[in-house]
C-alpha cells in the first residue's frame, strides 16, 4: 500500500474522496433522521425510498453528458469544477437549515446527486491515470475503502450529532432543521477542504479537441441506446457491470427496509443505535475492500467475485431470522467484508478492459446500469409498502435475489474458484509480482508466448494475467481421467507432436480471432538447467491462420528453476527451498505483430529476462545487511571453520566484523579498501567488516 500512497497526488486525492463522501452522506442523514424522527411505517419507507430515488435519478439522466465530461477534459479538472459545485451546494443547504425550508432542502439531495454524477465518472477513471493499470485492484481497493471508511464516520458524526441538536419539543420538519445549522456549517467548512484538496491533484490528461457532444442524440435517447449496446458485445464488462448493480440494488433495499424492520422486531427508535448497525456493513466493505486490493497486490484476482457473492448472499439470507443487536452487527459486518471481495476485482475490470478515450463513459454507463437497477428495487420497496408487505418480507425478497445472483456468479465462473484457491496455496510459498500489465491488452486476441519452468506455470501465468487464458498442452496429460475435467474447466486446448498437431493449432487460432488469449509454451518441453532452449515454430503456424488484430504477447517467469515442481537437482531444489517465501516474477513483454518469427520472439523474451532480474536484484537487501538478518536467525550456531583450527559462531562473527569495521572507518577515509589476507576465518571476518564500513572491499592475489 505504502507506493500507492508515495505516487504524486495520491494523498490529496484520498482526502477529497474522502470529504465528497462525507458531505453527501450527511445532508442525506438528516433528511432521513427527520423523516424517521416524524413518520412512521409505509410513510417513512416511502419518503425514504423517495429520497434515494432523487440521489439516484441524476445517474441516469446525466450518465451520457457526465461520460462525455470526463472523457474529453482532463478528469482532475472535473474534479474541481465538481468541488466548487459542492462549496456553493452546501452554502445553500446551509441557508436552507436556518430558514427551517425542510421541502427545498429535501430536494438540494437531488442537486448534491448531479454533482456526484459528474464527480463520480472522472474519480473512478483518474484512477488509471494516477496509480496505472499495474495497481488497479490496489488502488480501487484503497479508493473503495476510503469512502466506506467516510460514510462510516459520516454516518456516525451525523447520527450522533443529529441527536445532540435535535430536541423532542421540535415537532415539525421547520423546527428540527433549525435545530440543524451548525450541521450545514460542518458540510460548508468540509466542502472548502475538499476543494483546496482538488487544486492539489496533478493534470495528467489533455483536453481531446475531436469529442463533440450531439445534444440530439442525448435528448432522444440514442447516446443511451448505444452506450448500452456496445457493453452487449463486451462478455467482461457487461458481466462486471450486472454485478454492481445487484449488489448496490440489494443494498440499497436493505438501507431502505432496516430501519423499519429493526424498530416493529427491536422497538429501536435511536437513530444512533440504527445507524451504528447499519454501519457495520461499511466498516465490513471497507475492510473487505482492504483485504481484496492486498490480495490483489499486482493482479486482478477474479476468484473473489465468486467468493464474495456467496458471502454477501448468505448474510442476506441470514438477516430477516435475526433478532438481537450483536447478532445483526456480526451480520451486516459480514456482508459488508464479503461485499468488498465482491465489488474492488468487478471495479477493476471495468477499467482495466476500458480504452483510456472511453473509460469516463463506460464508468458512467456503469452508473446508469446500477442506478437503473436501483430505481427499480426503489419502486418494488415501495410497492411492498404500499401492499402493507413486512420489511422482514422485503428482506428475504432481495436474499433471494442475492442468492440466485451467487449461484449464476459461480456458474460463469468456475475457474476463478480454482484460480484463487490456487493463488492462496501459491501465496504460502511465493510471493507473486507481475511486470508489465500494462502491456496486456484489454481486448483482442493475444497468443502468450514464454518460458516453460515448471509444472505450474499454467497457474502463476493464469493467476497473473487480468484475462482468462486458455492453455495448449500435451494430450497425454490431457487425457489422464483424473485430470481431464479439470483441464475442461479452464478450455484447456490438447495437442500432440508432428504433424497430428494441426488440428489444435487450427483451435488455437480460431480461439484468437474470437479475441480470446491463448498459452503455448514454444520450447515445447520444461527447463532441464532453467534456460531458454530453442524455440520451435508450431506457434508460427498458428499465429499465420489468425486475423491482422492478434498480436504476440512474449512474457518471462523467474523464480520457478529450483522449486518442487521445476526439473532440477534434488540437491539444488533442497537448497533453494529451505527458508522464507521465494519470490516469483511475471513480466509480460510489449506486443508483438502476429508474424514475428521464433528468433525474434526469443529475443524478446531474453531482453525480458534480464529486464526482469535487474528489477528483483534492486529490491535485494545488500551482502552486509542479508547476512547480519542471518546471523539473526541462526543464533550461536557454528558458522566458520578453517585449515587452521579457527572456530566462530555466527554471533562471534558478526561482533568480530563490526569491531574491525569501526577500526577501517576511522583509518581509512578512502572508498576502496584492499585485502590481502589467505582464505581463513580472518579473511572472511575481513570482508565483512569492509562491507558493513560500506566500503568497497578489493580482494588482492594472496
Amino acid at each position: 500500500m505504502k507506493p500507492l500512497l508515495r505516487t504524486l497526488g495520491a494523498l490529496p486525492f484520498l482526502v477529497a474522496v474522502f470529504l465528497n463522501a462525507f458531505i453527501d452522506l450527511g445532508h442525506k442523514i438528516v433528511i432521513q433522521n427527520t423523516i424517521f424522527k416524524l413518520y412512521d411505517g409505509s410513510a417513512q419507507v416511502i419518503l425514504t425510498a423517495i429520497v434515494n430515488g432523487l440521489i439516484l435519478l441524476p445517474f441516469i439522466l446525466l450518465f451520457s453528458p457526465a461520460g462525455f465530461a470526463s472523457d474529453k477534459y482532463p478528469k482532475s479538472r472535473i474534479m474541481q469544477l465538481s468541488a466548487w459545485a459542492a462549496v456553493g451546494l452546501t452554502a445553500a443547504i446551509t441557508g436552507c437549515y436556518f430558514l427551517g425550508w425542510f421541502w427545498a432542502a429535501f430536494a438540494m439531495t437531488f442537486l448534491l446527486a448531479v454533482q456526484s454524477a459528474f464527480y463520480g465518472p472522472a474519480k473512478y477513471g483518474y484512477l488509471k491515470a494516477l496509480f496505472g493499470k499495474q495497481r488497479l485492484a490496489q488502488a480501487n481497493g484503497l479508493t473503495q475503502a476510503v469512502t466506506i471508511i467516510a460514510v462510516l464516520m459520516g454516518t456516525f458524526v451525523f447520527s450522533i450529532a443529529f441527536e445532540y441538536w435535535y430536541t423532542a419539543e421540535a415537532t415539525t420538519e421547520s423546527a428540527i432543521l433549525q435545530n440543524l445549522v451548525p450541521v450545514g456549517v460542518l458540510l460548508l467548512i468540509n466542502s472548502v477542504i475538499e476543494l483546496v484538496m482538488m487544486y492539489r491533484l496533478p493534470m495528467l490528461e489533455k483536453t481531446d479537441t475531436r469529442k463533440k457532444f450531439s445534444f440530439s442524440d442525448y435528448a432522444t435517447g440514442r447516446s443511451a441506446r448505444d452506450s448500452i449496446k456496445a457493453l452487449l458485445v463486451r462478455p467482461a464488462i457487461r458481466q462486471a457491470m450486472i454485478g454492481l448493480a445487484i449488489f448496490w440494488s440489494s443494498g440499497q433495499v436493505m438501507l431502505a427496509a432496516f430501519p423499519a424492520f429493526a424498530k416493529f422486531t427491536l422497538g429501536e427508535t435511536n437513530t444512533v443505535i440504527i445507524q451504528a448497525i447499519l454501519g457495520a456493513s461499511g466498516l465490513g466493505i471497507a475492510l473487505g475492500s482492504a483485504m481484496a486490493g492486498r490480495l490483489s497486490r499486482n493482479y486482478i484476482e477474479t476468484g473473489l467475485i465468486p467468493v464474495g457473492a456467496i458471502g454477501f448472499a448468505l448474510g442476506l439470507c441470514l438477516l430477516p431470522y435475526l433478532d438481537s443487536y450483536w447478532a445483526m452487527v456480526a451480520n451486516f459486518l459480514f456482508i459488508g467484508f464479503m461485499g468488498g471481495f465482491f465489488i474492488v476485482p468487478l471495479n477493476s475490470l471495468i477499467q482495466f478492459y476500458a480504452k483510456e478515450d472511453e473509460l469516463g463513459k463506460l464508468i458512467a454507463t456503469s452508473n446508469l446500469v446500477q442506478n437503473l437497477s436501483m430505481l427499480f428495487f426503489l419502486l418494488v420497496t415501495v410497492s411492498f409498502s404500499l401492499l402493507s408487505l413486512s420489511p422482514k418480507s422485503l428482506l428475504m425478497l432481495i436474499a433471494i435475489v442475492a442468492l440466485i445472483g451467487s449461484v449464476y456468479t459461480v456458474i460463469r465462473l468456475p475457474q476463478s474458484l480454482v484460480r484463487l484457491l490456487f493463488s492462496y496455496i501459491m501465496s504460502r510459498r511465493y510471493r507473486i509480482n507481475v511486470e508489465g500489465m500494462k502491456n496486456v491488452p484489454e481486448k483482442k486476441g493475444v497468443l502468450l508466448l514464454g518460458n516453460h519452468i515448471s509444472w505450474i506455470d499454467w497457474a502463476i501465468v493464469q493467476i497473473a494475467c487480468p484475462r482468462p487464458v486458455r492453455f495448449v498442452m500435451l494430450k497425454s496429460i490431457y487425457e489422464r481421467w483424473y485430470l481431464q475435467w479439470f483441464f475442461k474447466l479452464f478450455g484447456c486446448i490438447p495437442i500432440e507432436a508432428g504433424s497430428s498437431s494441426q488440428q489444435s493449432l487450427e483451435q488455437a487460432a480460431e480461439l484468437l480471432n474470437k479475441g480470446e488469449v491463448v498459452c503455448l509454451f514454444p520450447e515445447g518441453m520444461i527447463s532441464r538447467n532453467g534456460h531458454l532452449a530453442q524455440f520451435r515454430p508450431g506457434f508460427e503456424r498458428a499465429a499465420a491462420m489468425c486475423n491482422d488484430d492478434v498480436v504476440i504477447q512474449p512474457f518471462y517467469l523467474r523464480g520457478l528453476w529450483g522449486s518442487q515442481f521445476s526439473k532440477s537437482s534434488d540437491n539444488f531444489k533442497r537448497l533453494r527451498s529451505a527458508g522464507v517465501r521465494r519470490d516469483l516474477i511475471v513480466a509480460f513483454g510489449k506486443p508483438l505483430p502476429k508474424t514475428t518469427d521464433t528468433s525474434t520472439l526469443k529475443q524478446g523474451v531474453f531482453d525480458l529476462s534480464i529486464r526482469s532480474w535487474q528489477s528483483y536484484a534492486q529490491h535485494l537487501p545488500t551482502l552486509p545487511k542479508a547476512w547480519i538478518e542471518s546471523v539473526k536467525k541462526q543464533g550461536n550456531t557454528v558458522s566458520i571453520v578453517d585449515t587452521l583450527g579457527q572456530s566462530l559462531s555466527t554471533q562471534q562473527a558478526l561482533t568480530a566484523s563490526i569491531t574491525f569495521s569501526r577500526k577501517i572507518i576511522k583509518r581509512s577515509p578512502e572508498q576502496n579498501i584492499g585485502l590481502l589476507l589467505p582464505t581463513s576465518a580472518g579473511g572472511v571476518l575481513a570482508n565483512m567488516a569492509v562491507l558493513i564500513s560500506g566500503k568497497t572491499v578489493v580482494n588482492l592475489n594472496y
